[in-house]
């Protein structure tokens, strides 16, 4: 991460978890629709507000990754917003392409109905397996 970028992340004064993650919601900038949420760590923090682009923190590989990397469905940052306990960000974005990993417009594509059941209320966009290689 450039100086630049550490520089940004600490003026921010970010409340990181006992982790060193905090959760980010991605919106889109005109629809205001809610397309996904993510975890970051002081070093994707950074490297979203140095580049632009949206960037996360897997914790599941334990790795920076850049959304949109594998699918080309990337996400350009508009504005990014703090919360009042500095514990969450709020990316509003550019979304080129769906934003789910499963094919959806949005990661939050089912809705749940009486009962505790689930519906699924968008349009797939596209077939996972003709985009991930893995």
């Amino acid at each position: 991460m450039s100086q630049t970028a550490k520089e940004l992340t600490a003026d921010l004064d970010i409340t990181y978890d006992d982790k060193g993650l905090i959760v980010a919601i991605v919106q889109d900038i005109d629809t205001q629709q809610v397309l996904m949420i993510g975890w970051m760590n002081e070093q994707a923090v950074g490297l979203t507000l140095e580049t632009g682009r949206v960037t996360f923190y897997s914790r599941s590989r334990d790795k920076i990754w850049v959304k949109g990397e594998e699918s080309g469905h990337t996400q350009e940052v508009v504005e990014a917003r703090i919360d009042c306990d500095q514990d969450a960000l709020l990316l509003r974005c550019r979304s080129n392409g769906p934003a789910c990993h499963v094919g959806y417009a949005t990661c939050f594509y089912r809705a749940v109905e009486t009962g505790c059941h689930l519906k699924t209320i968008e349009l797939r966009q596209f077939d996972p397996a003709d985009v991930y290689s893995s």
